[in-house]
């Protein structure tokens, strides 16, 4: 049986999430593969995989910051807010004049920190059950709730001009569950002269970076994070013993230890490097919030 652990991989155009598990099954014979965070088709980059055990760390990296690179095309809209659909409006030539270098950085100041964001209605997101792309394709009409999230970083890289269209390089870092798509709707919509995105690449997921990502065809055994070292990379980690970690194992309690944490959760690692699970803040005490199944140690 393949060993547990977290493999990054990189995504490329033209693929779904769904397509690089199911590929990912295949090369390491085991039906439990999951991952953490969807890329639509278009987008590139880092892709988080949880195998067999150790999907069960998932839950703990879906949440993480992200990076993004990705093209703004300012000009026009389109159906899904990326080049993938239909283009609806272009700009006429007049809208140009208000489309200034302070005008541009006002409203990436105003789309940055802090801020409340209503997804793209072709999105993954579920509406009563269905995801809200497959609603549209259905024909119906849907529009999301605004989340809040925060855009810690919107910065542009390069610009370029096209025929009734300026393209601009940026990177993004932000929230889990922030849309970049609703990034370029929002810039385009604010400058009067509408946007949409023509590329995005995830290139970073918490500590996880696509550069220590392998291909879809470079999926192997030998290219996964064990548990304990994904597990450190997004939890803080708290040493237990051997009695410490067969006690968390049957769900005893660590008695008076809640001050060895100074966050609410820690990834608990044995004395041999294993990891026994994550352990939380319970009153005075430390107890199992997750553990490890015993063959993904």
């Amino acid at each position: 049986m393949v060993s547990p652990g977290i493999l990054l991989v990189d995504k490329p155009a033209g693929l779904t999430s769904h397509d690089v598990v199911a590929r990912t099954r295949r090369a390491l014979g085991t039906r439990k593969v999951g991952h953490a965070g969807t890329l639509d088709p278009m987008a590139t980059g880092l892709l988080v995989i949880g195998v067999e055990g150790a999907t069960r760390l998932l839950t703990y990296i879906v949440g993480a910051d992200k990076t993004y690179e990705a093209t703004i095309r300012l000009g026009q809209t389109t159906g899904t807010d990326d080049a993938d659909g239909e283009i609806l409006t272009r700009a006429t030539a007049g809208s140009w004049d208000s489309v200034t270098p302070d005008r541009v950085a006002a409203g990436i100041d105003a789309l940055t920190g802090a801020i409340s964001q209503v997804p793209s209605s072709v999105s993954a997101i579920k509406v009563d059950g269905r995801r809200a792309y497959d609603r549209v394709r259905a024909g119906e009409e849907v529009v999301l709730a605004a989340r809040d999230v925060t855009v810690s970083r919107f910065e542009v890289l390069a610009e370029r001009s096209g025929d009734g269209f300026l393209d601009l390089d940026v990177v993004v870092d932000c929230s889990s569950g922030t849309y970049i798509r609703s990034l370029a709707r929002d810039l385009g919509a604010a400058l009067g002269v509408g946007g949409h995105l023509t590329a995005l690449r995830r290139s970073r997921v918490g500590d996880f970076d696509v550069a220590d990502a392998v291909t879809v065809d470079g999926v192997v055994e030998t290219a996964l994070l064990t548990p304990a070292a994904a597990a450190a990379r997004v939890l803080d980690v708290m040493p237990v013993s051997a009695e410490e970690a067969r006690d968390l194992r049957h769900g005893k309690r660590l008695v008076g230890q809640a001050d060895r944490l100074t966050g609410s959760l820690a990834a608990a690692i044995d004395e041999d490097g294993v990891l026994v699970g994550v352990v939380e803040r319970r009153g005075a005490d430390l107890k199992s919030a997750m553990n490890m199944p015993e063959a993904a140690r």
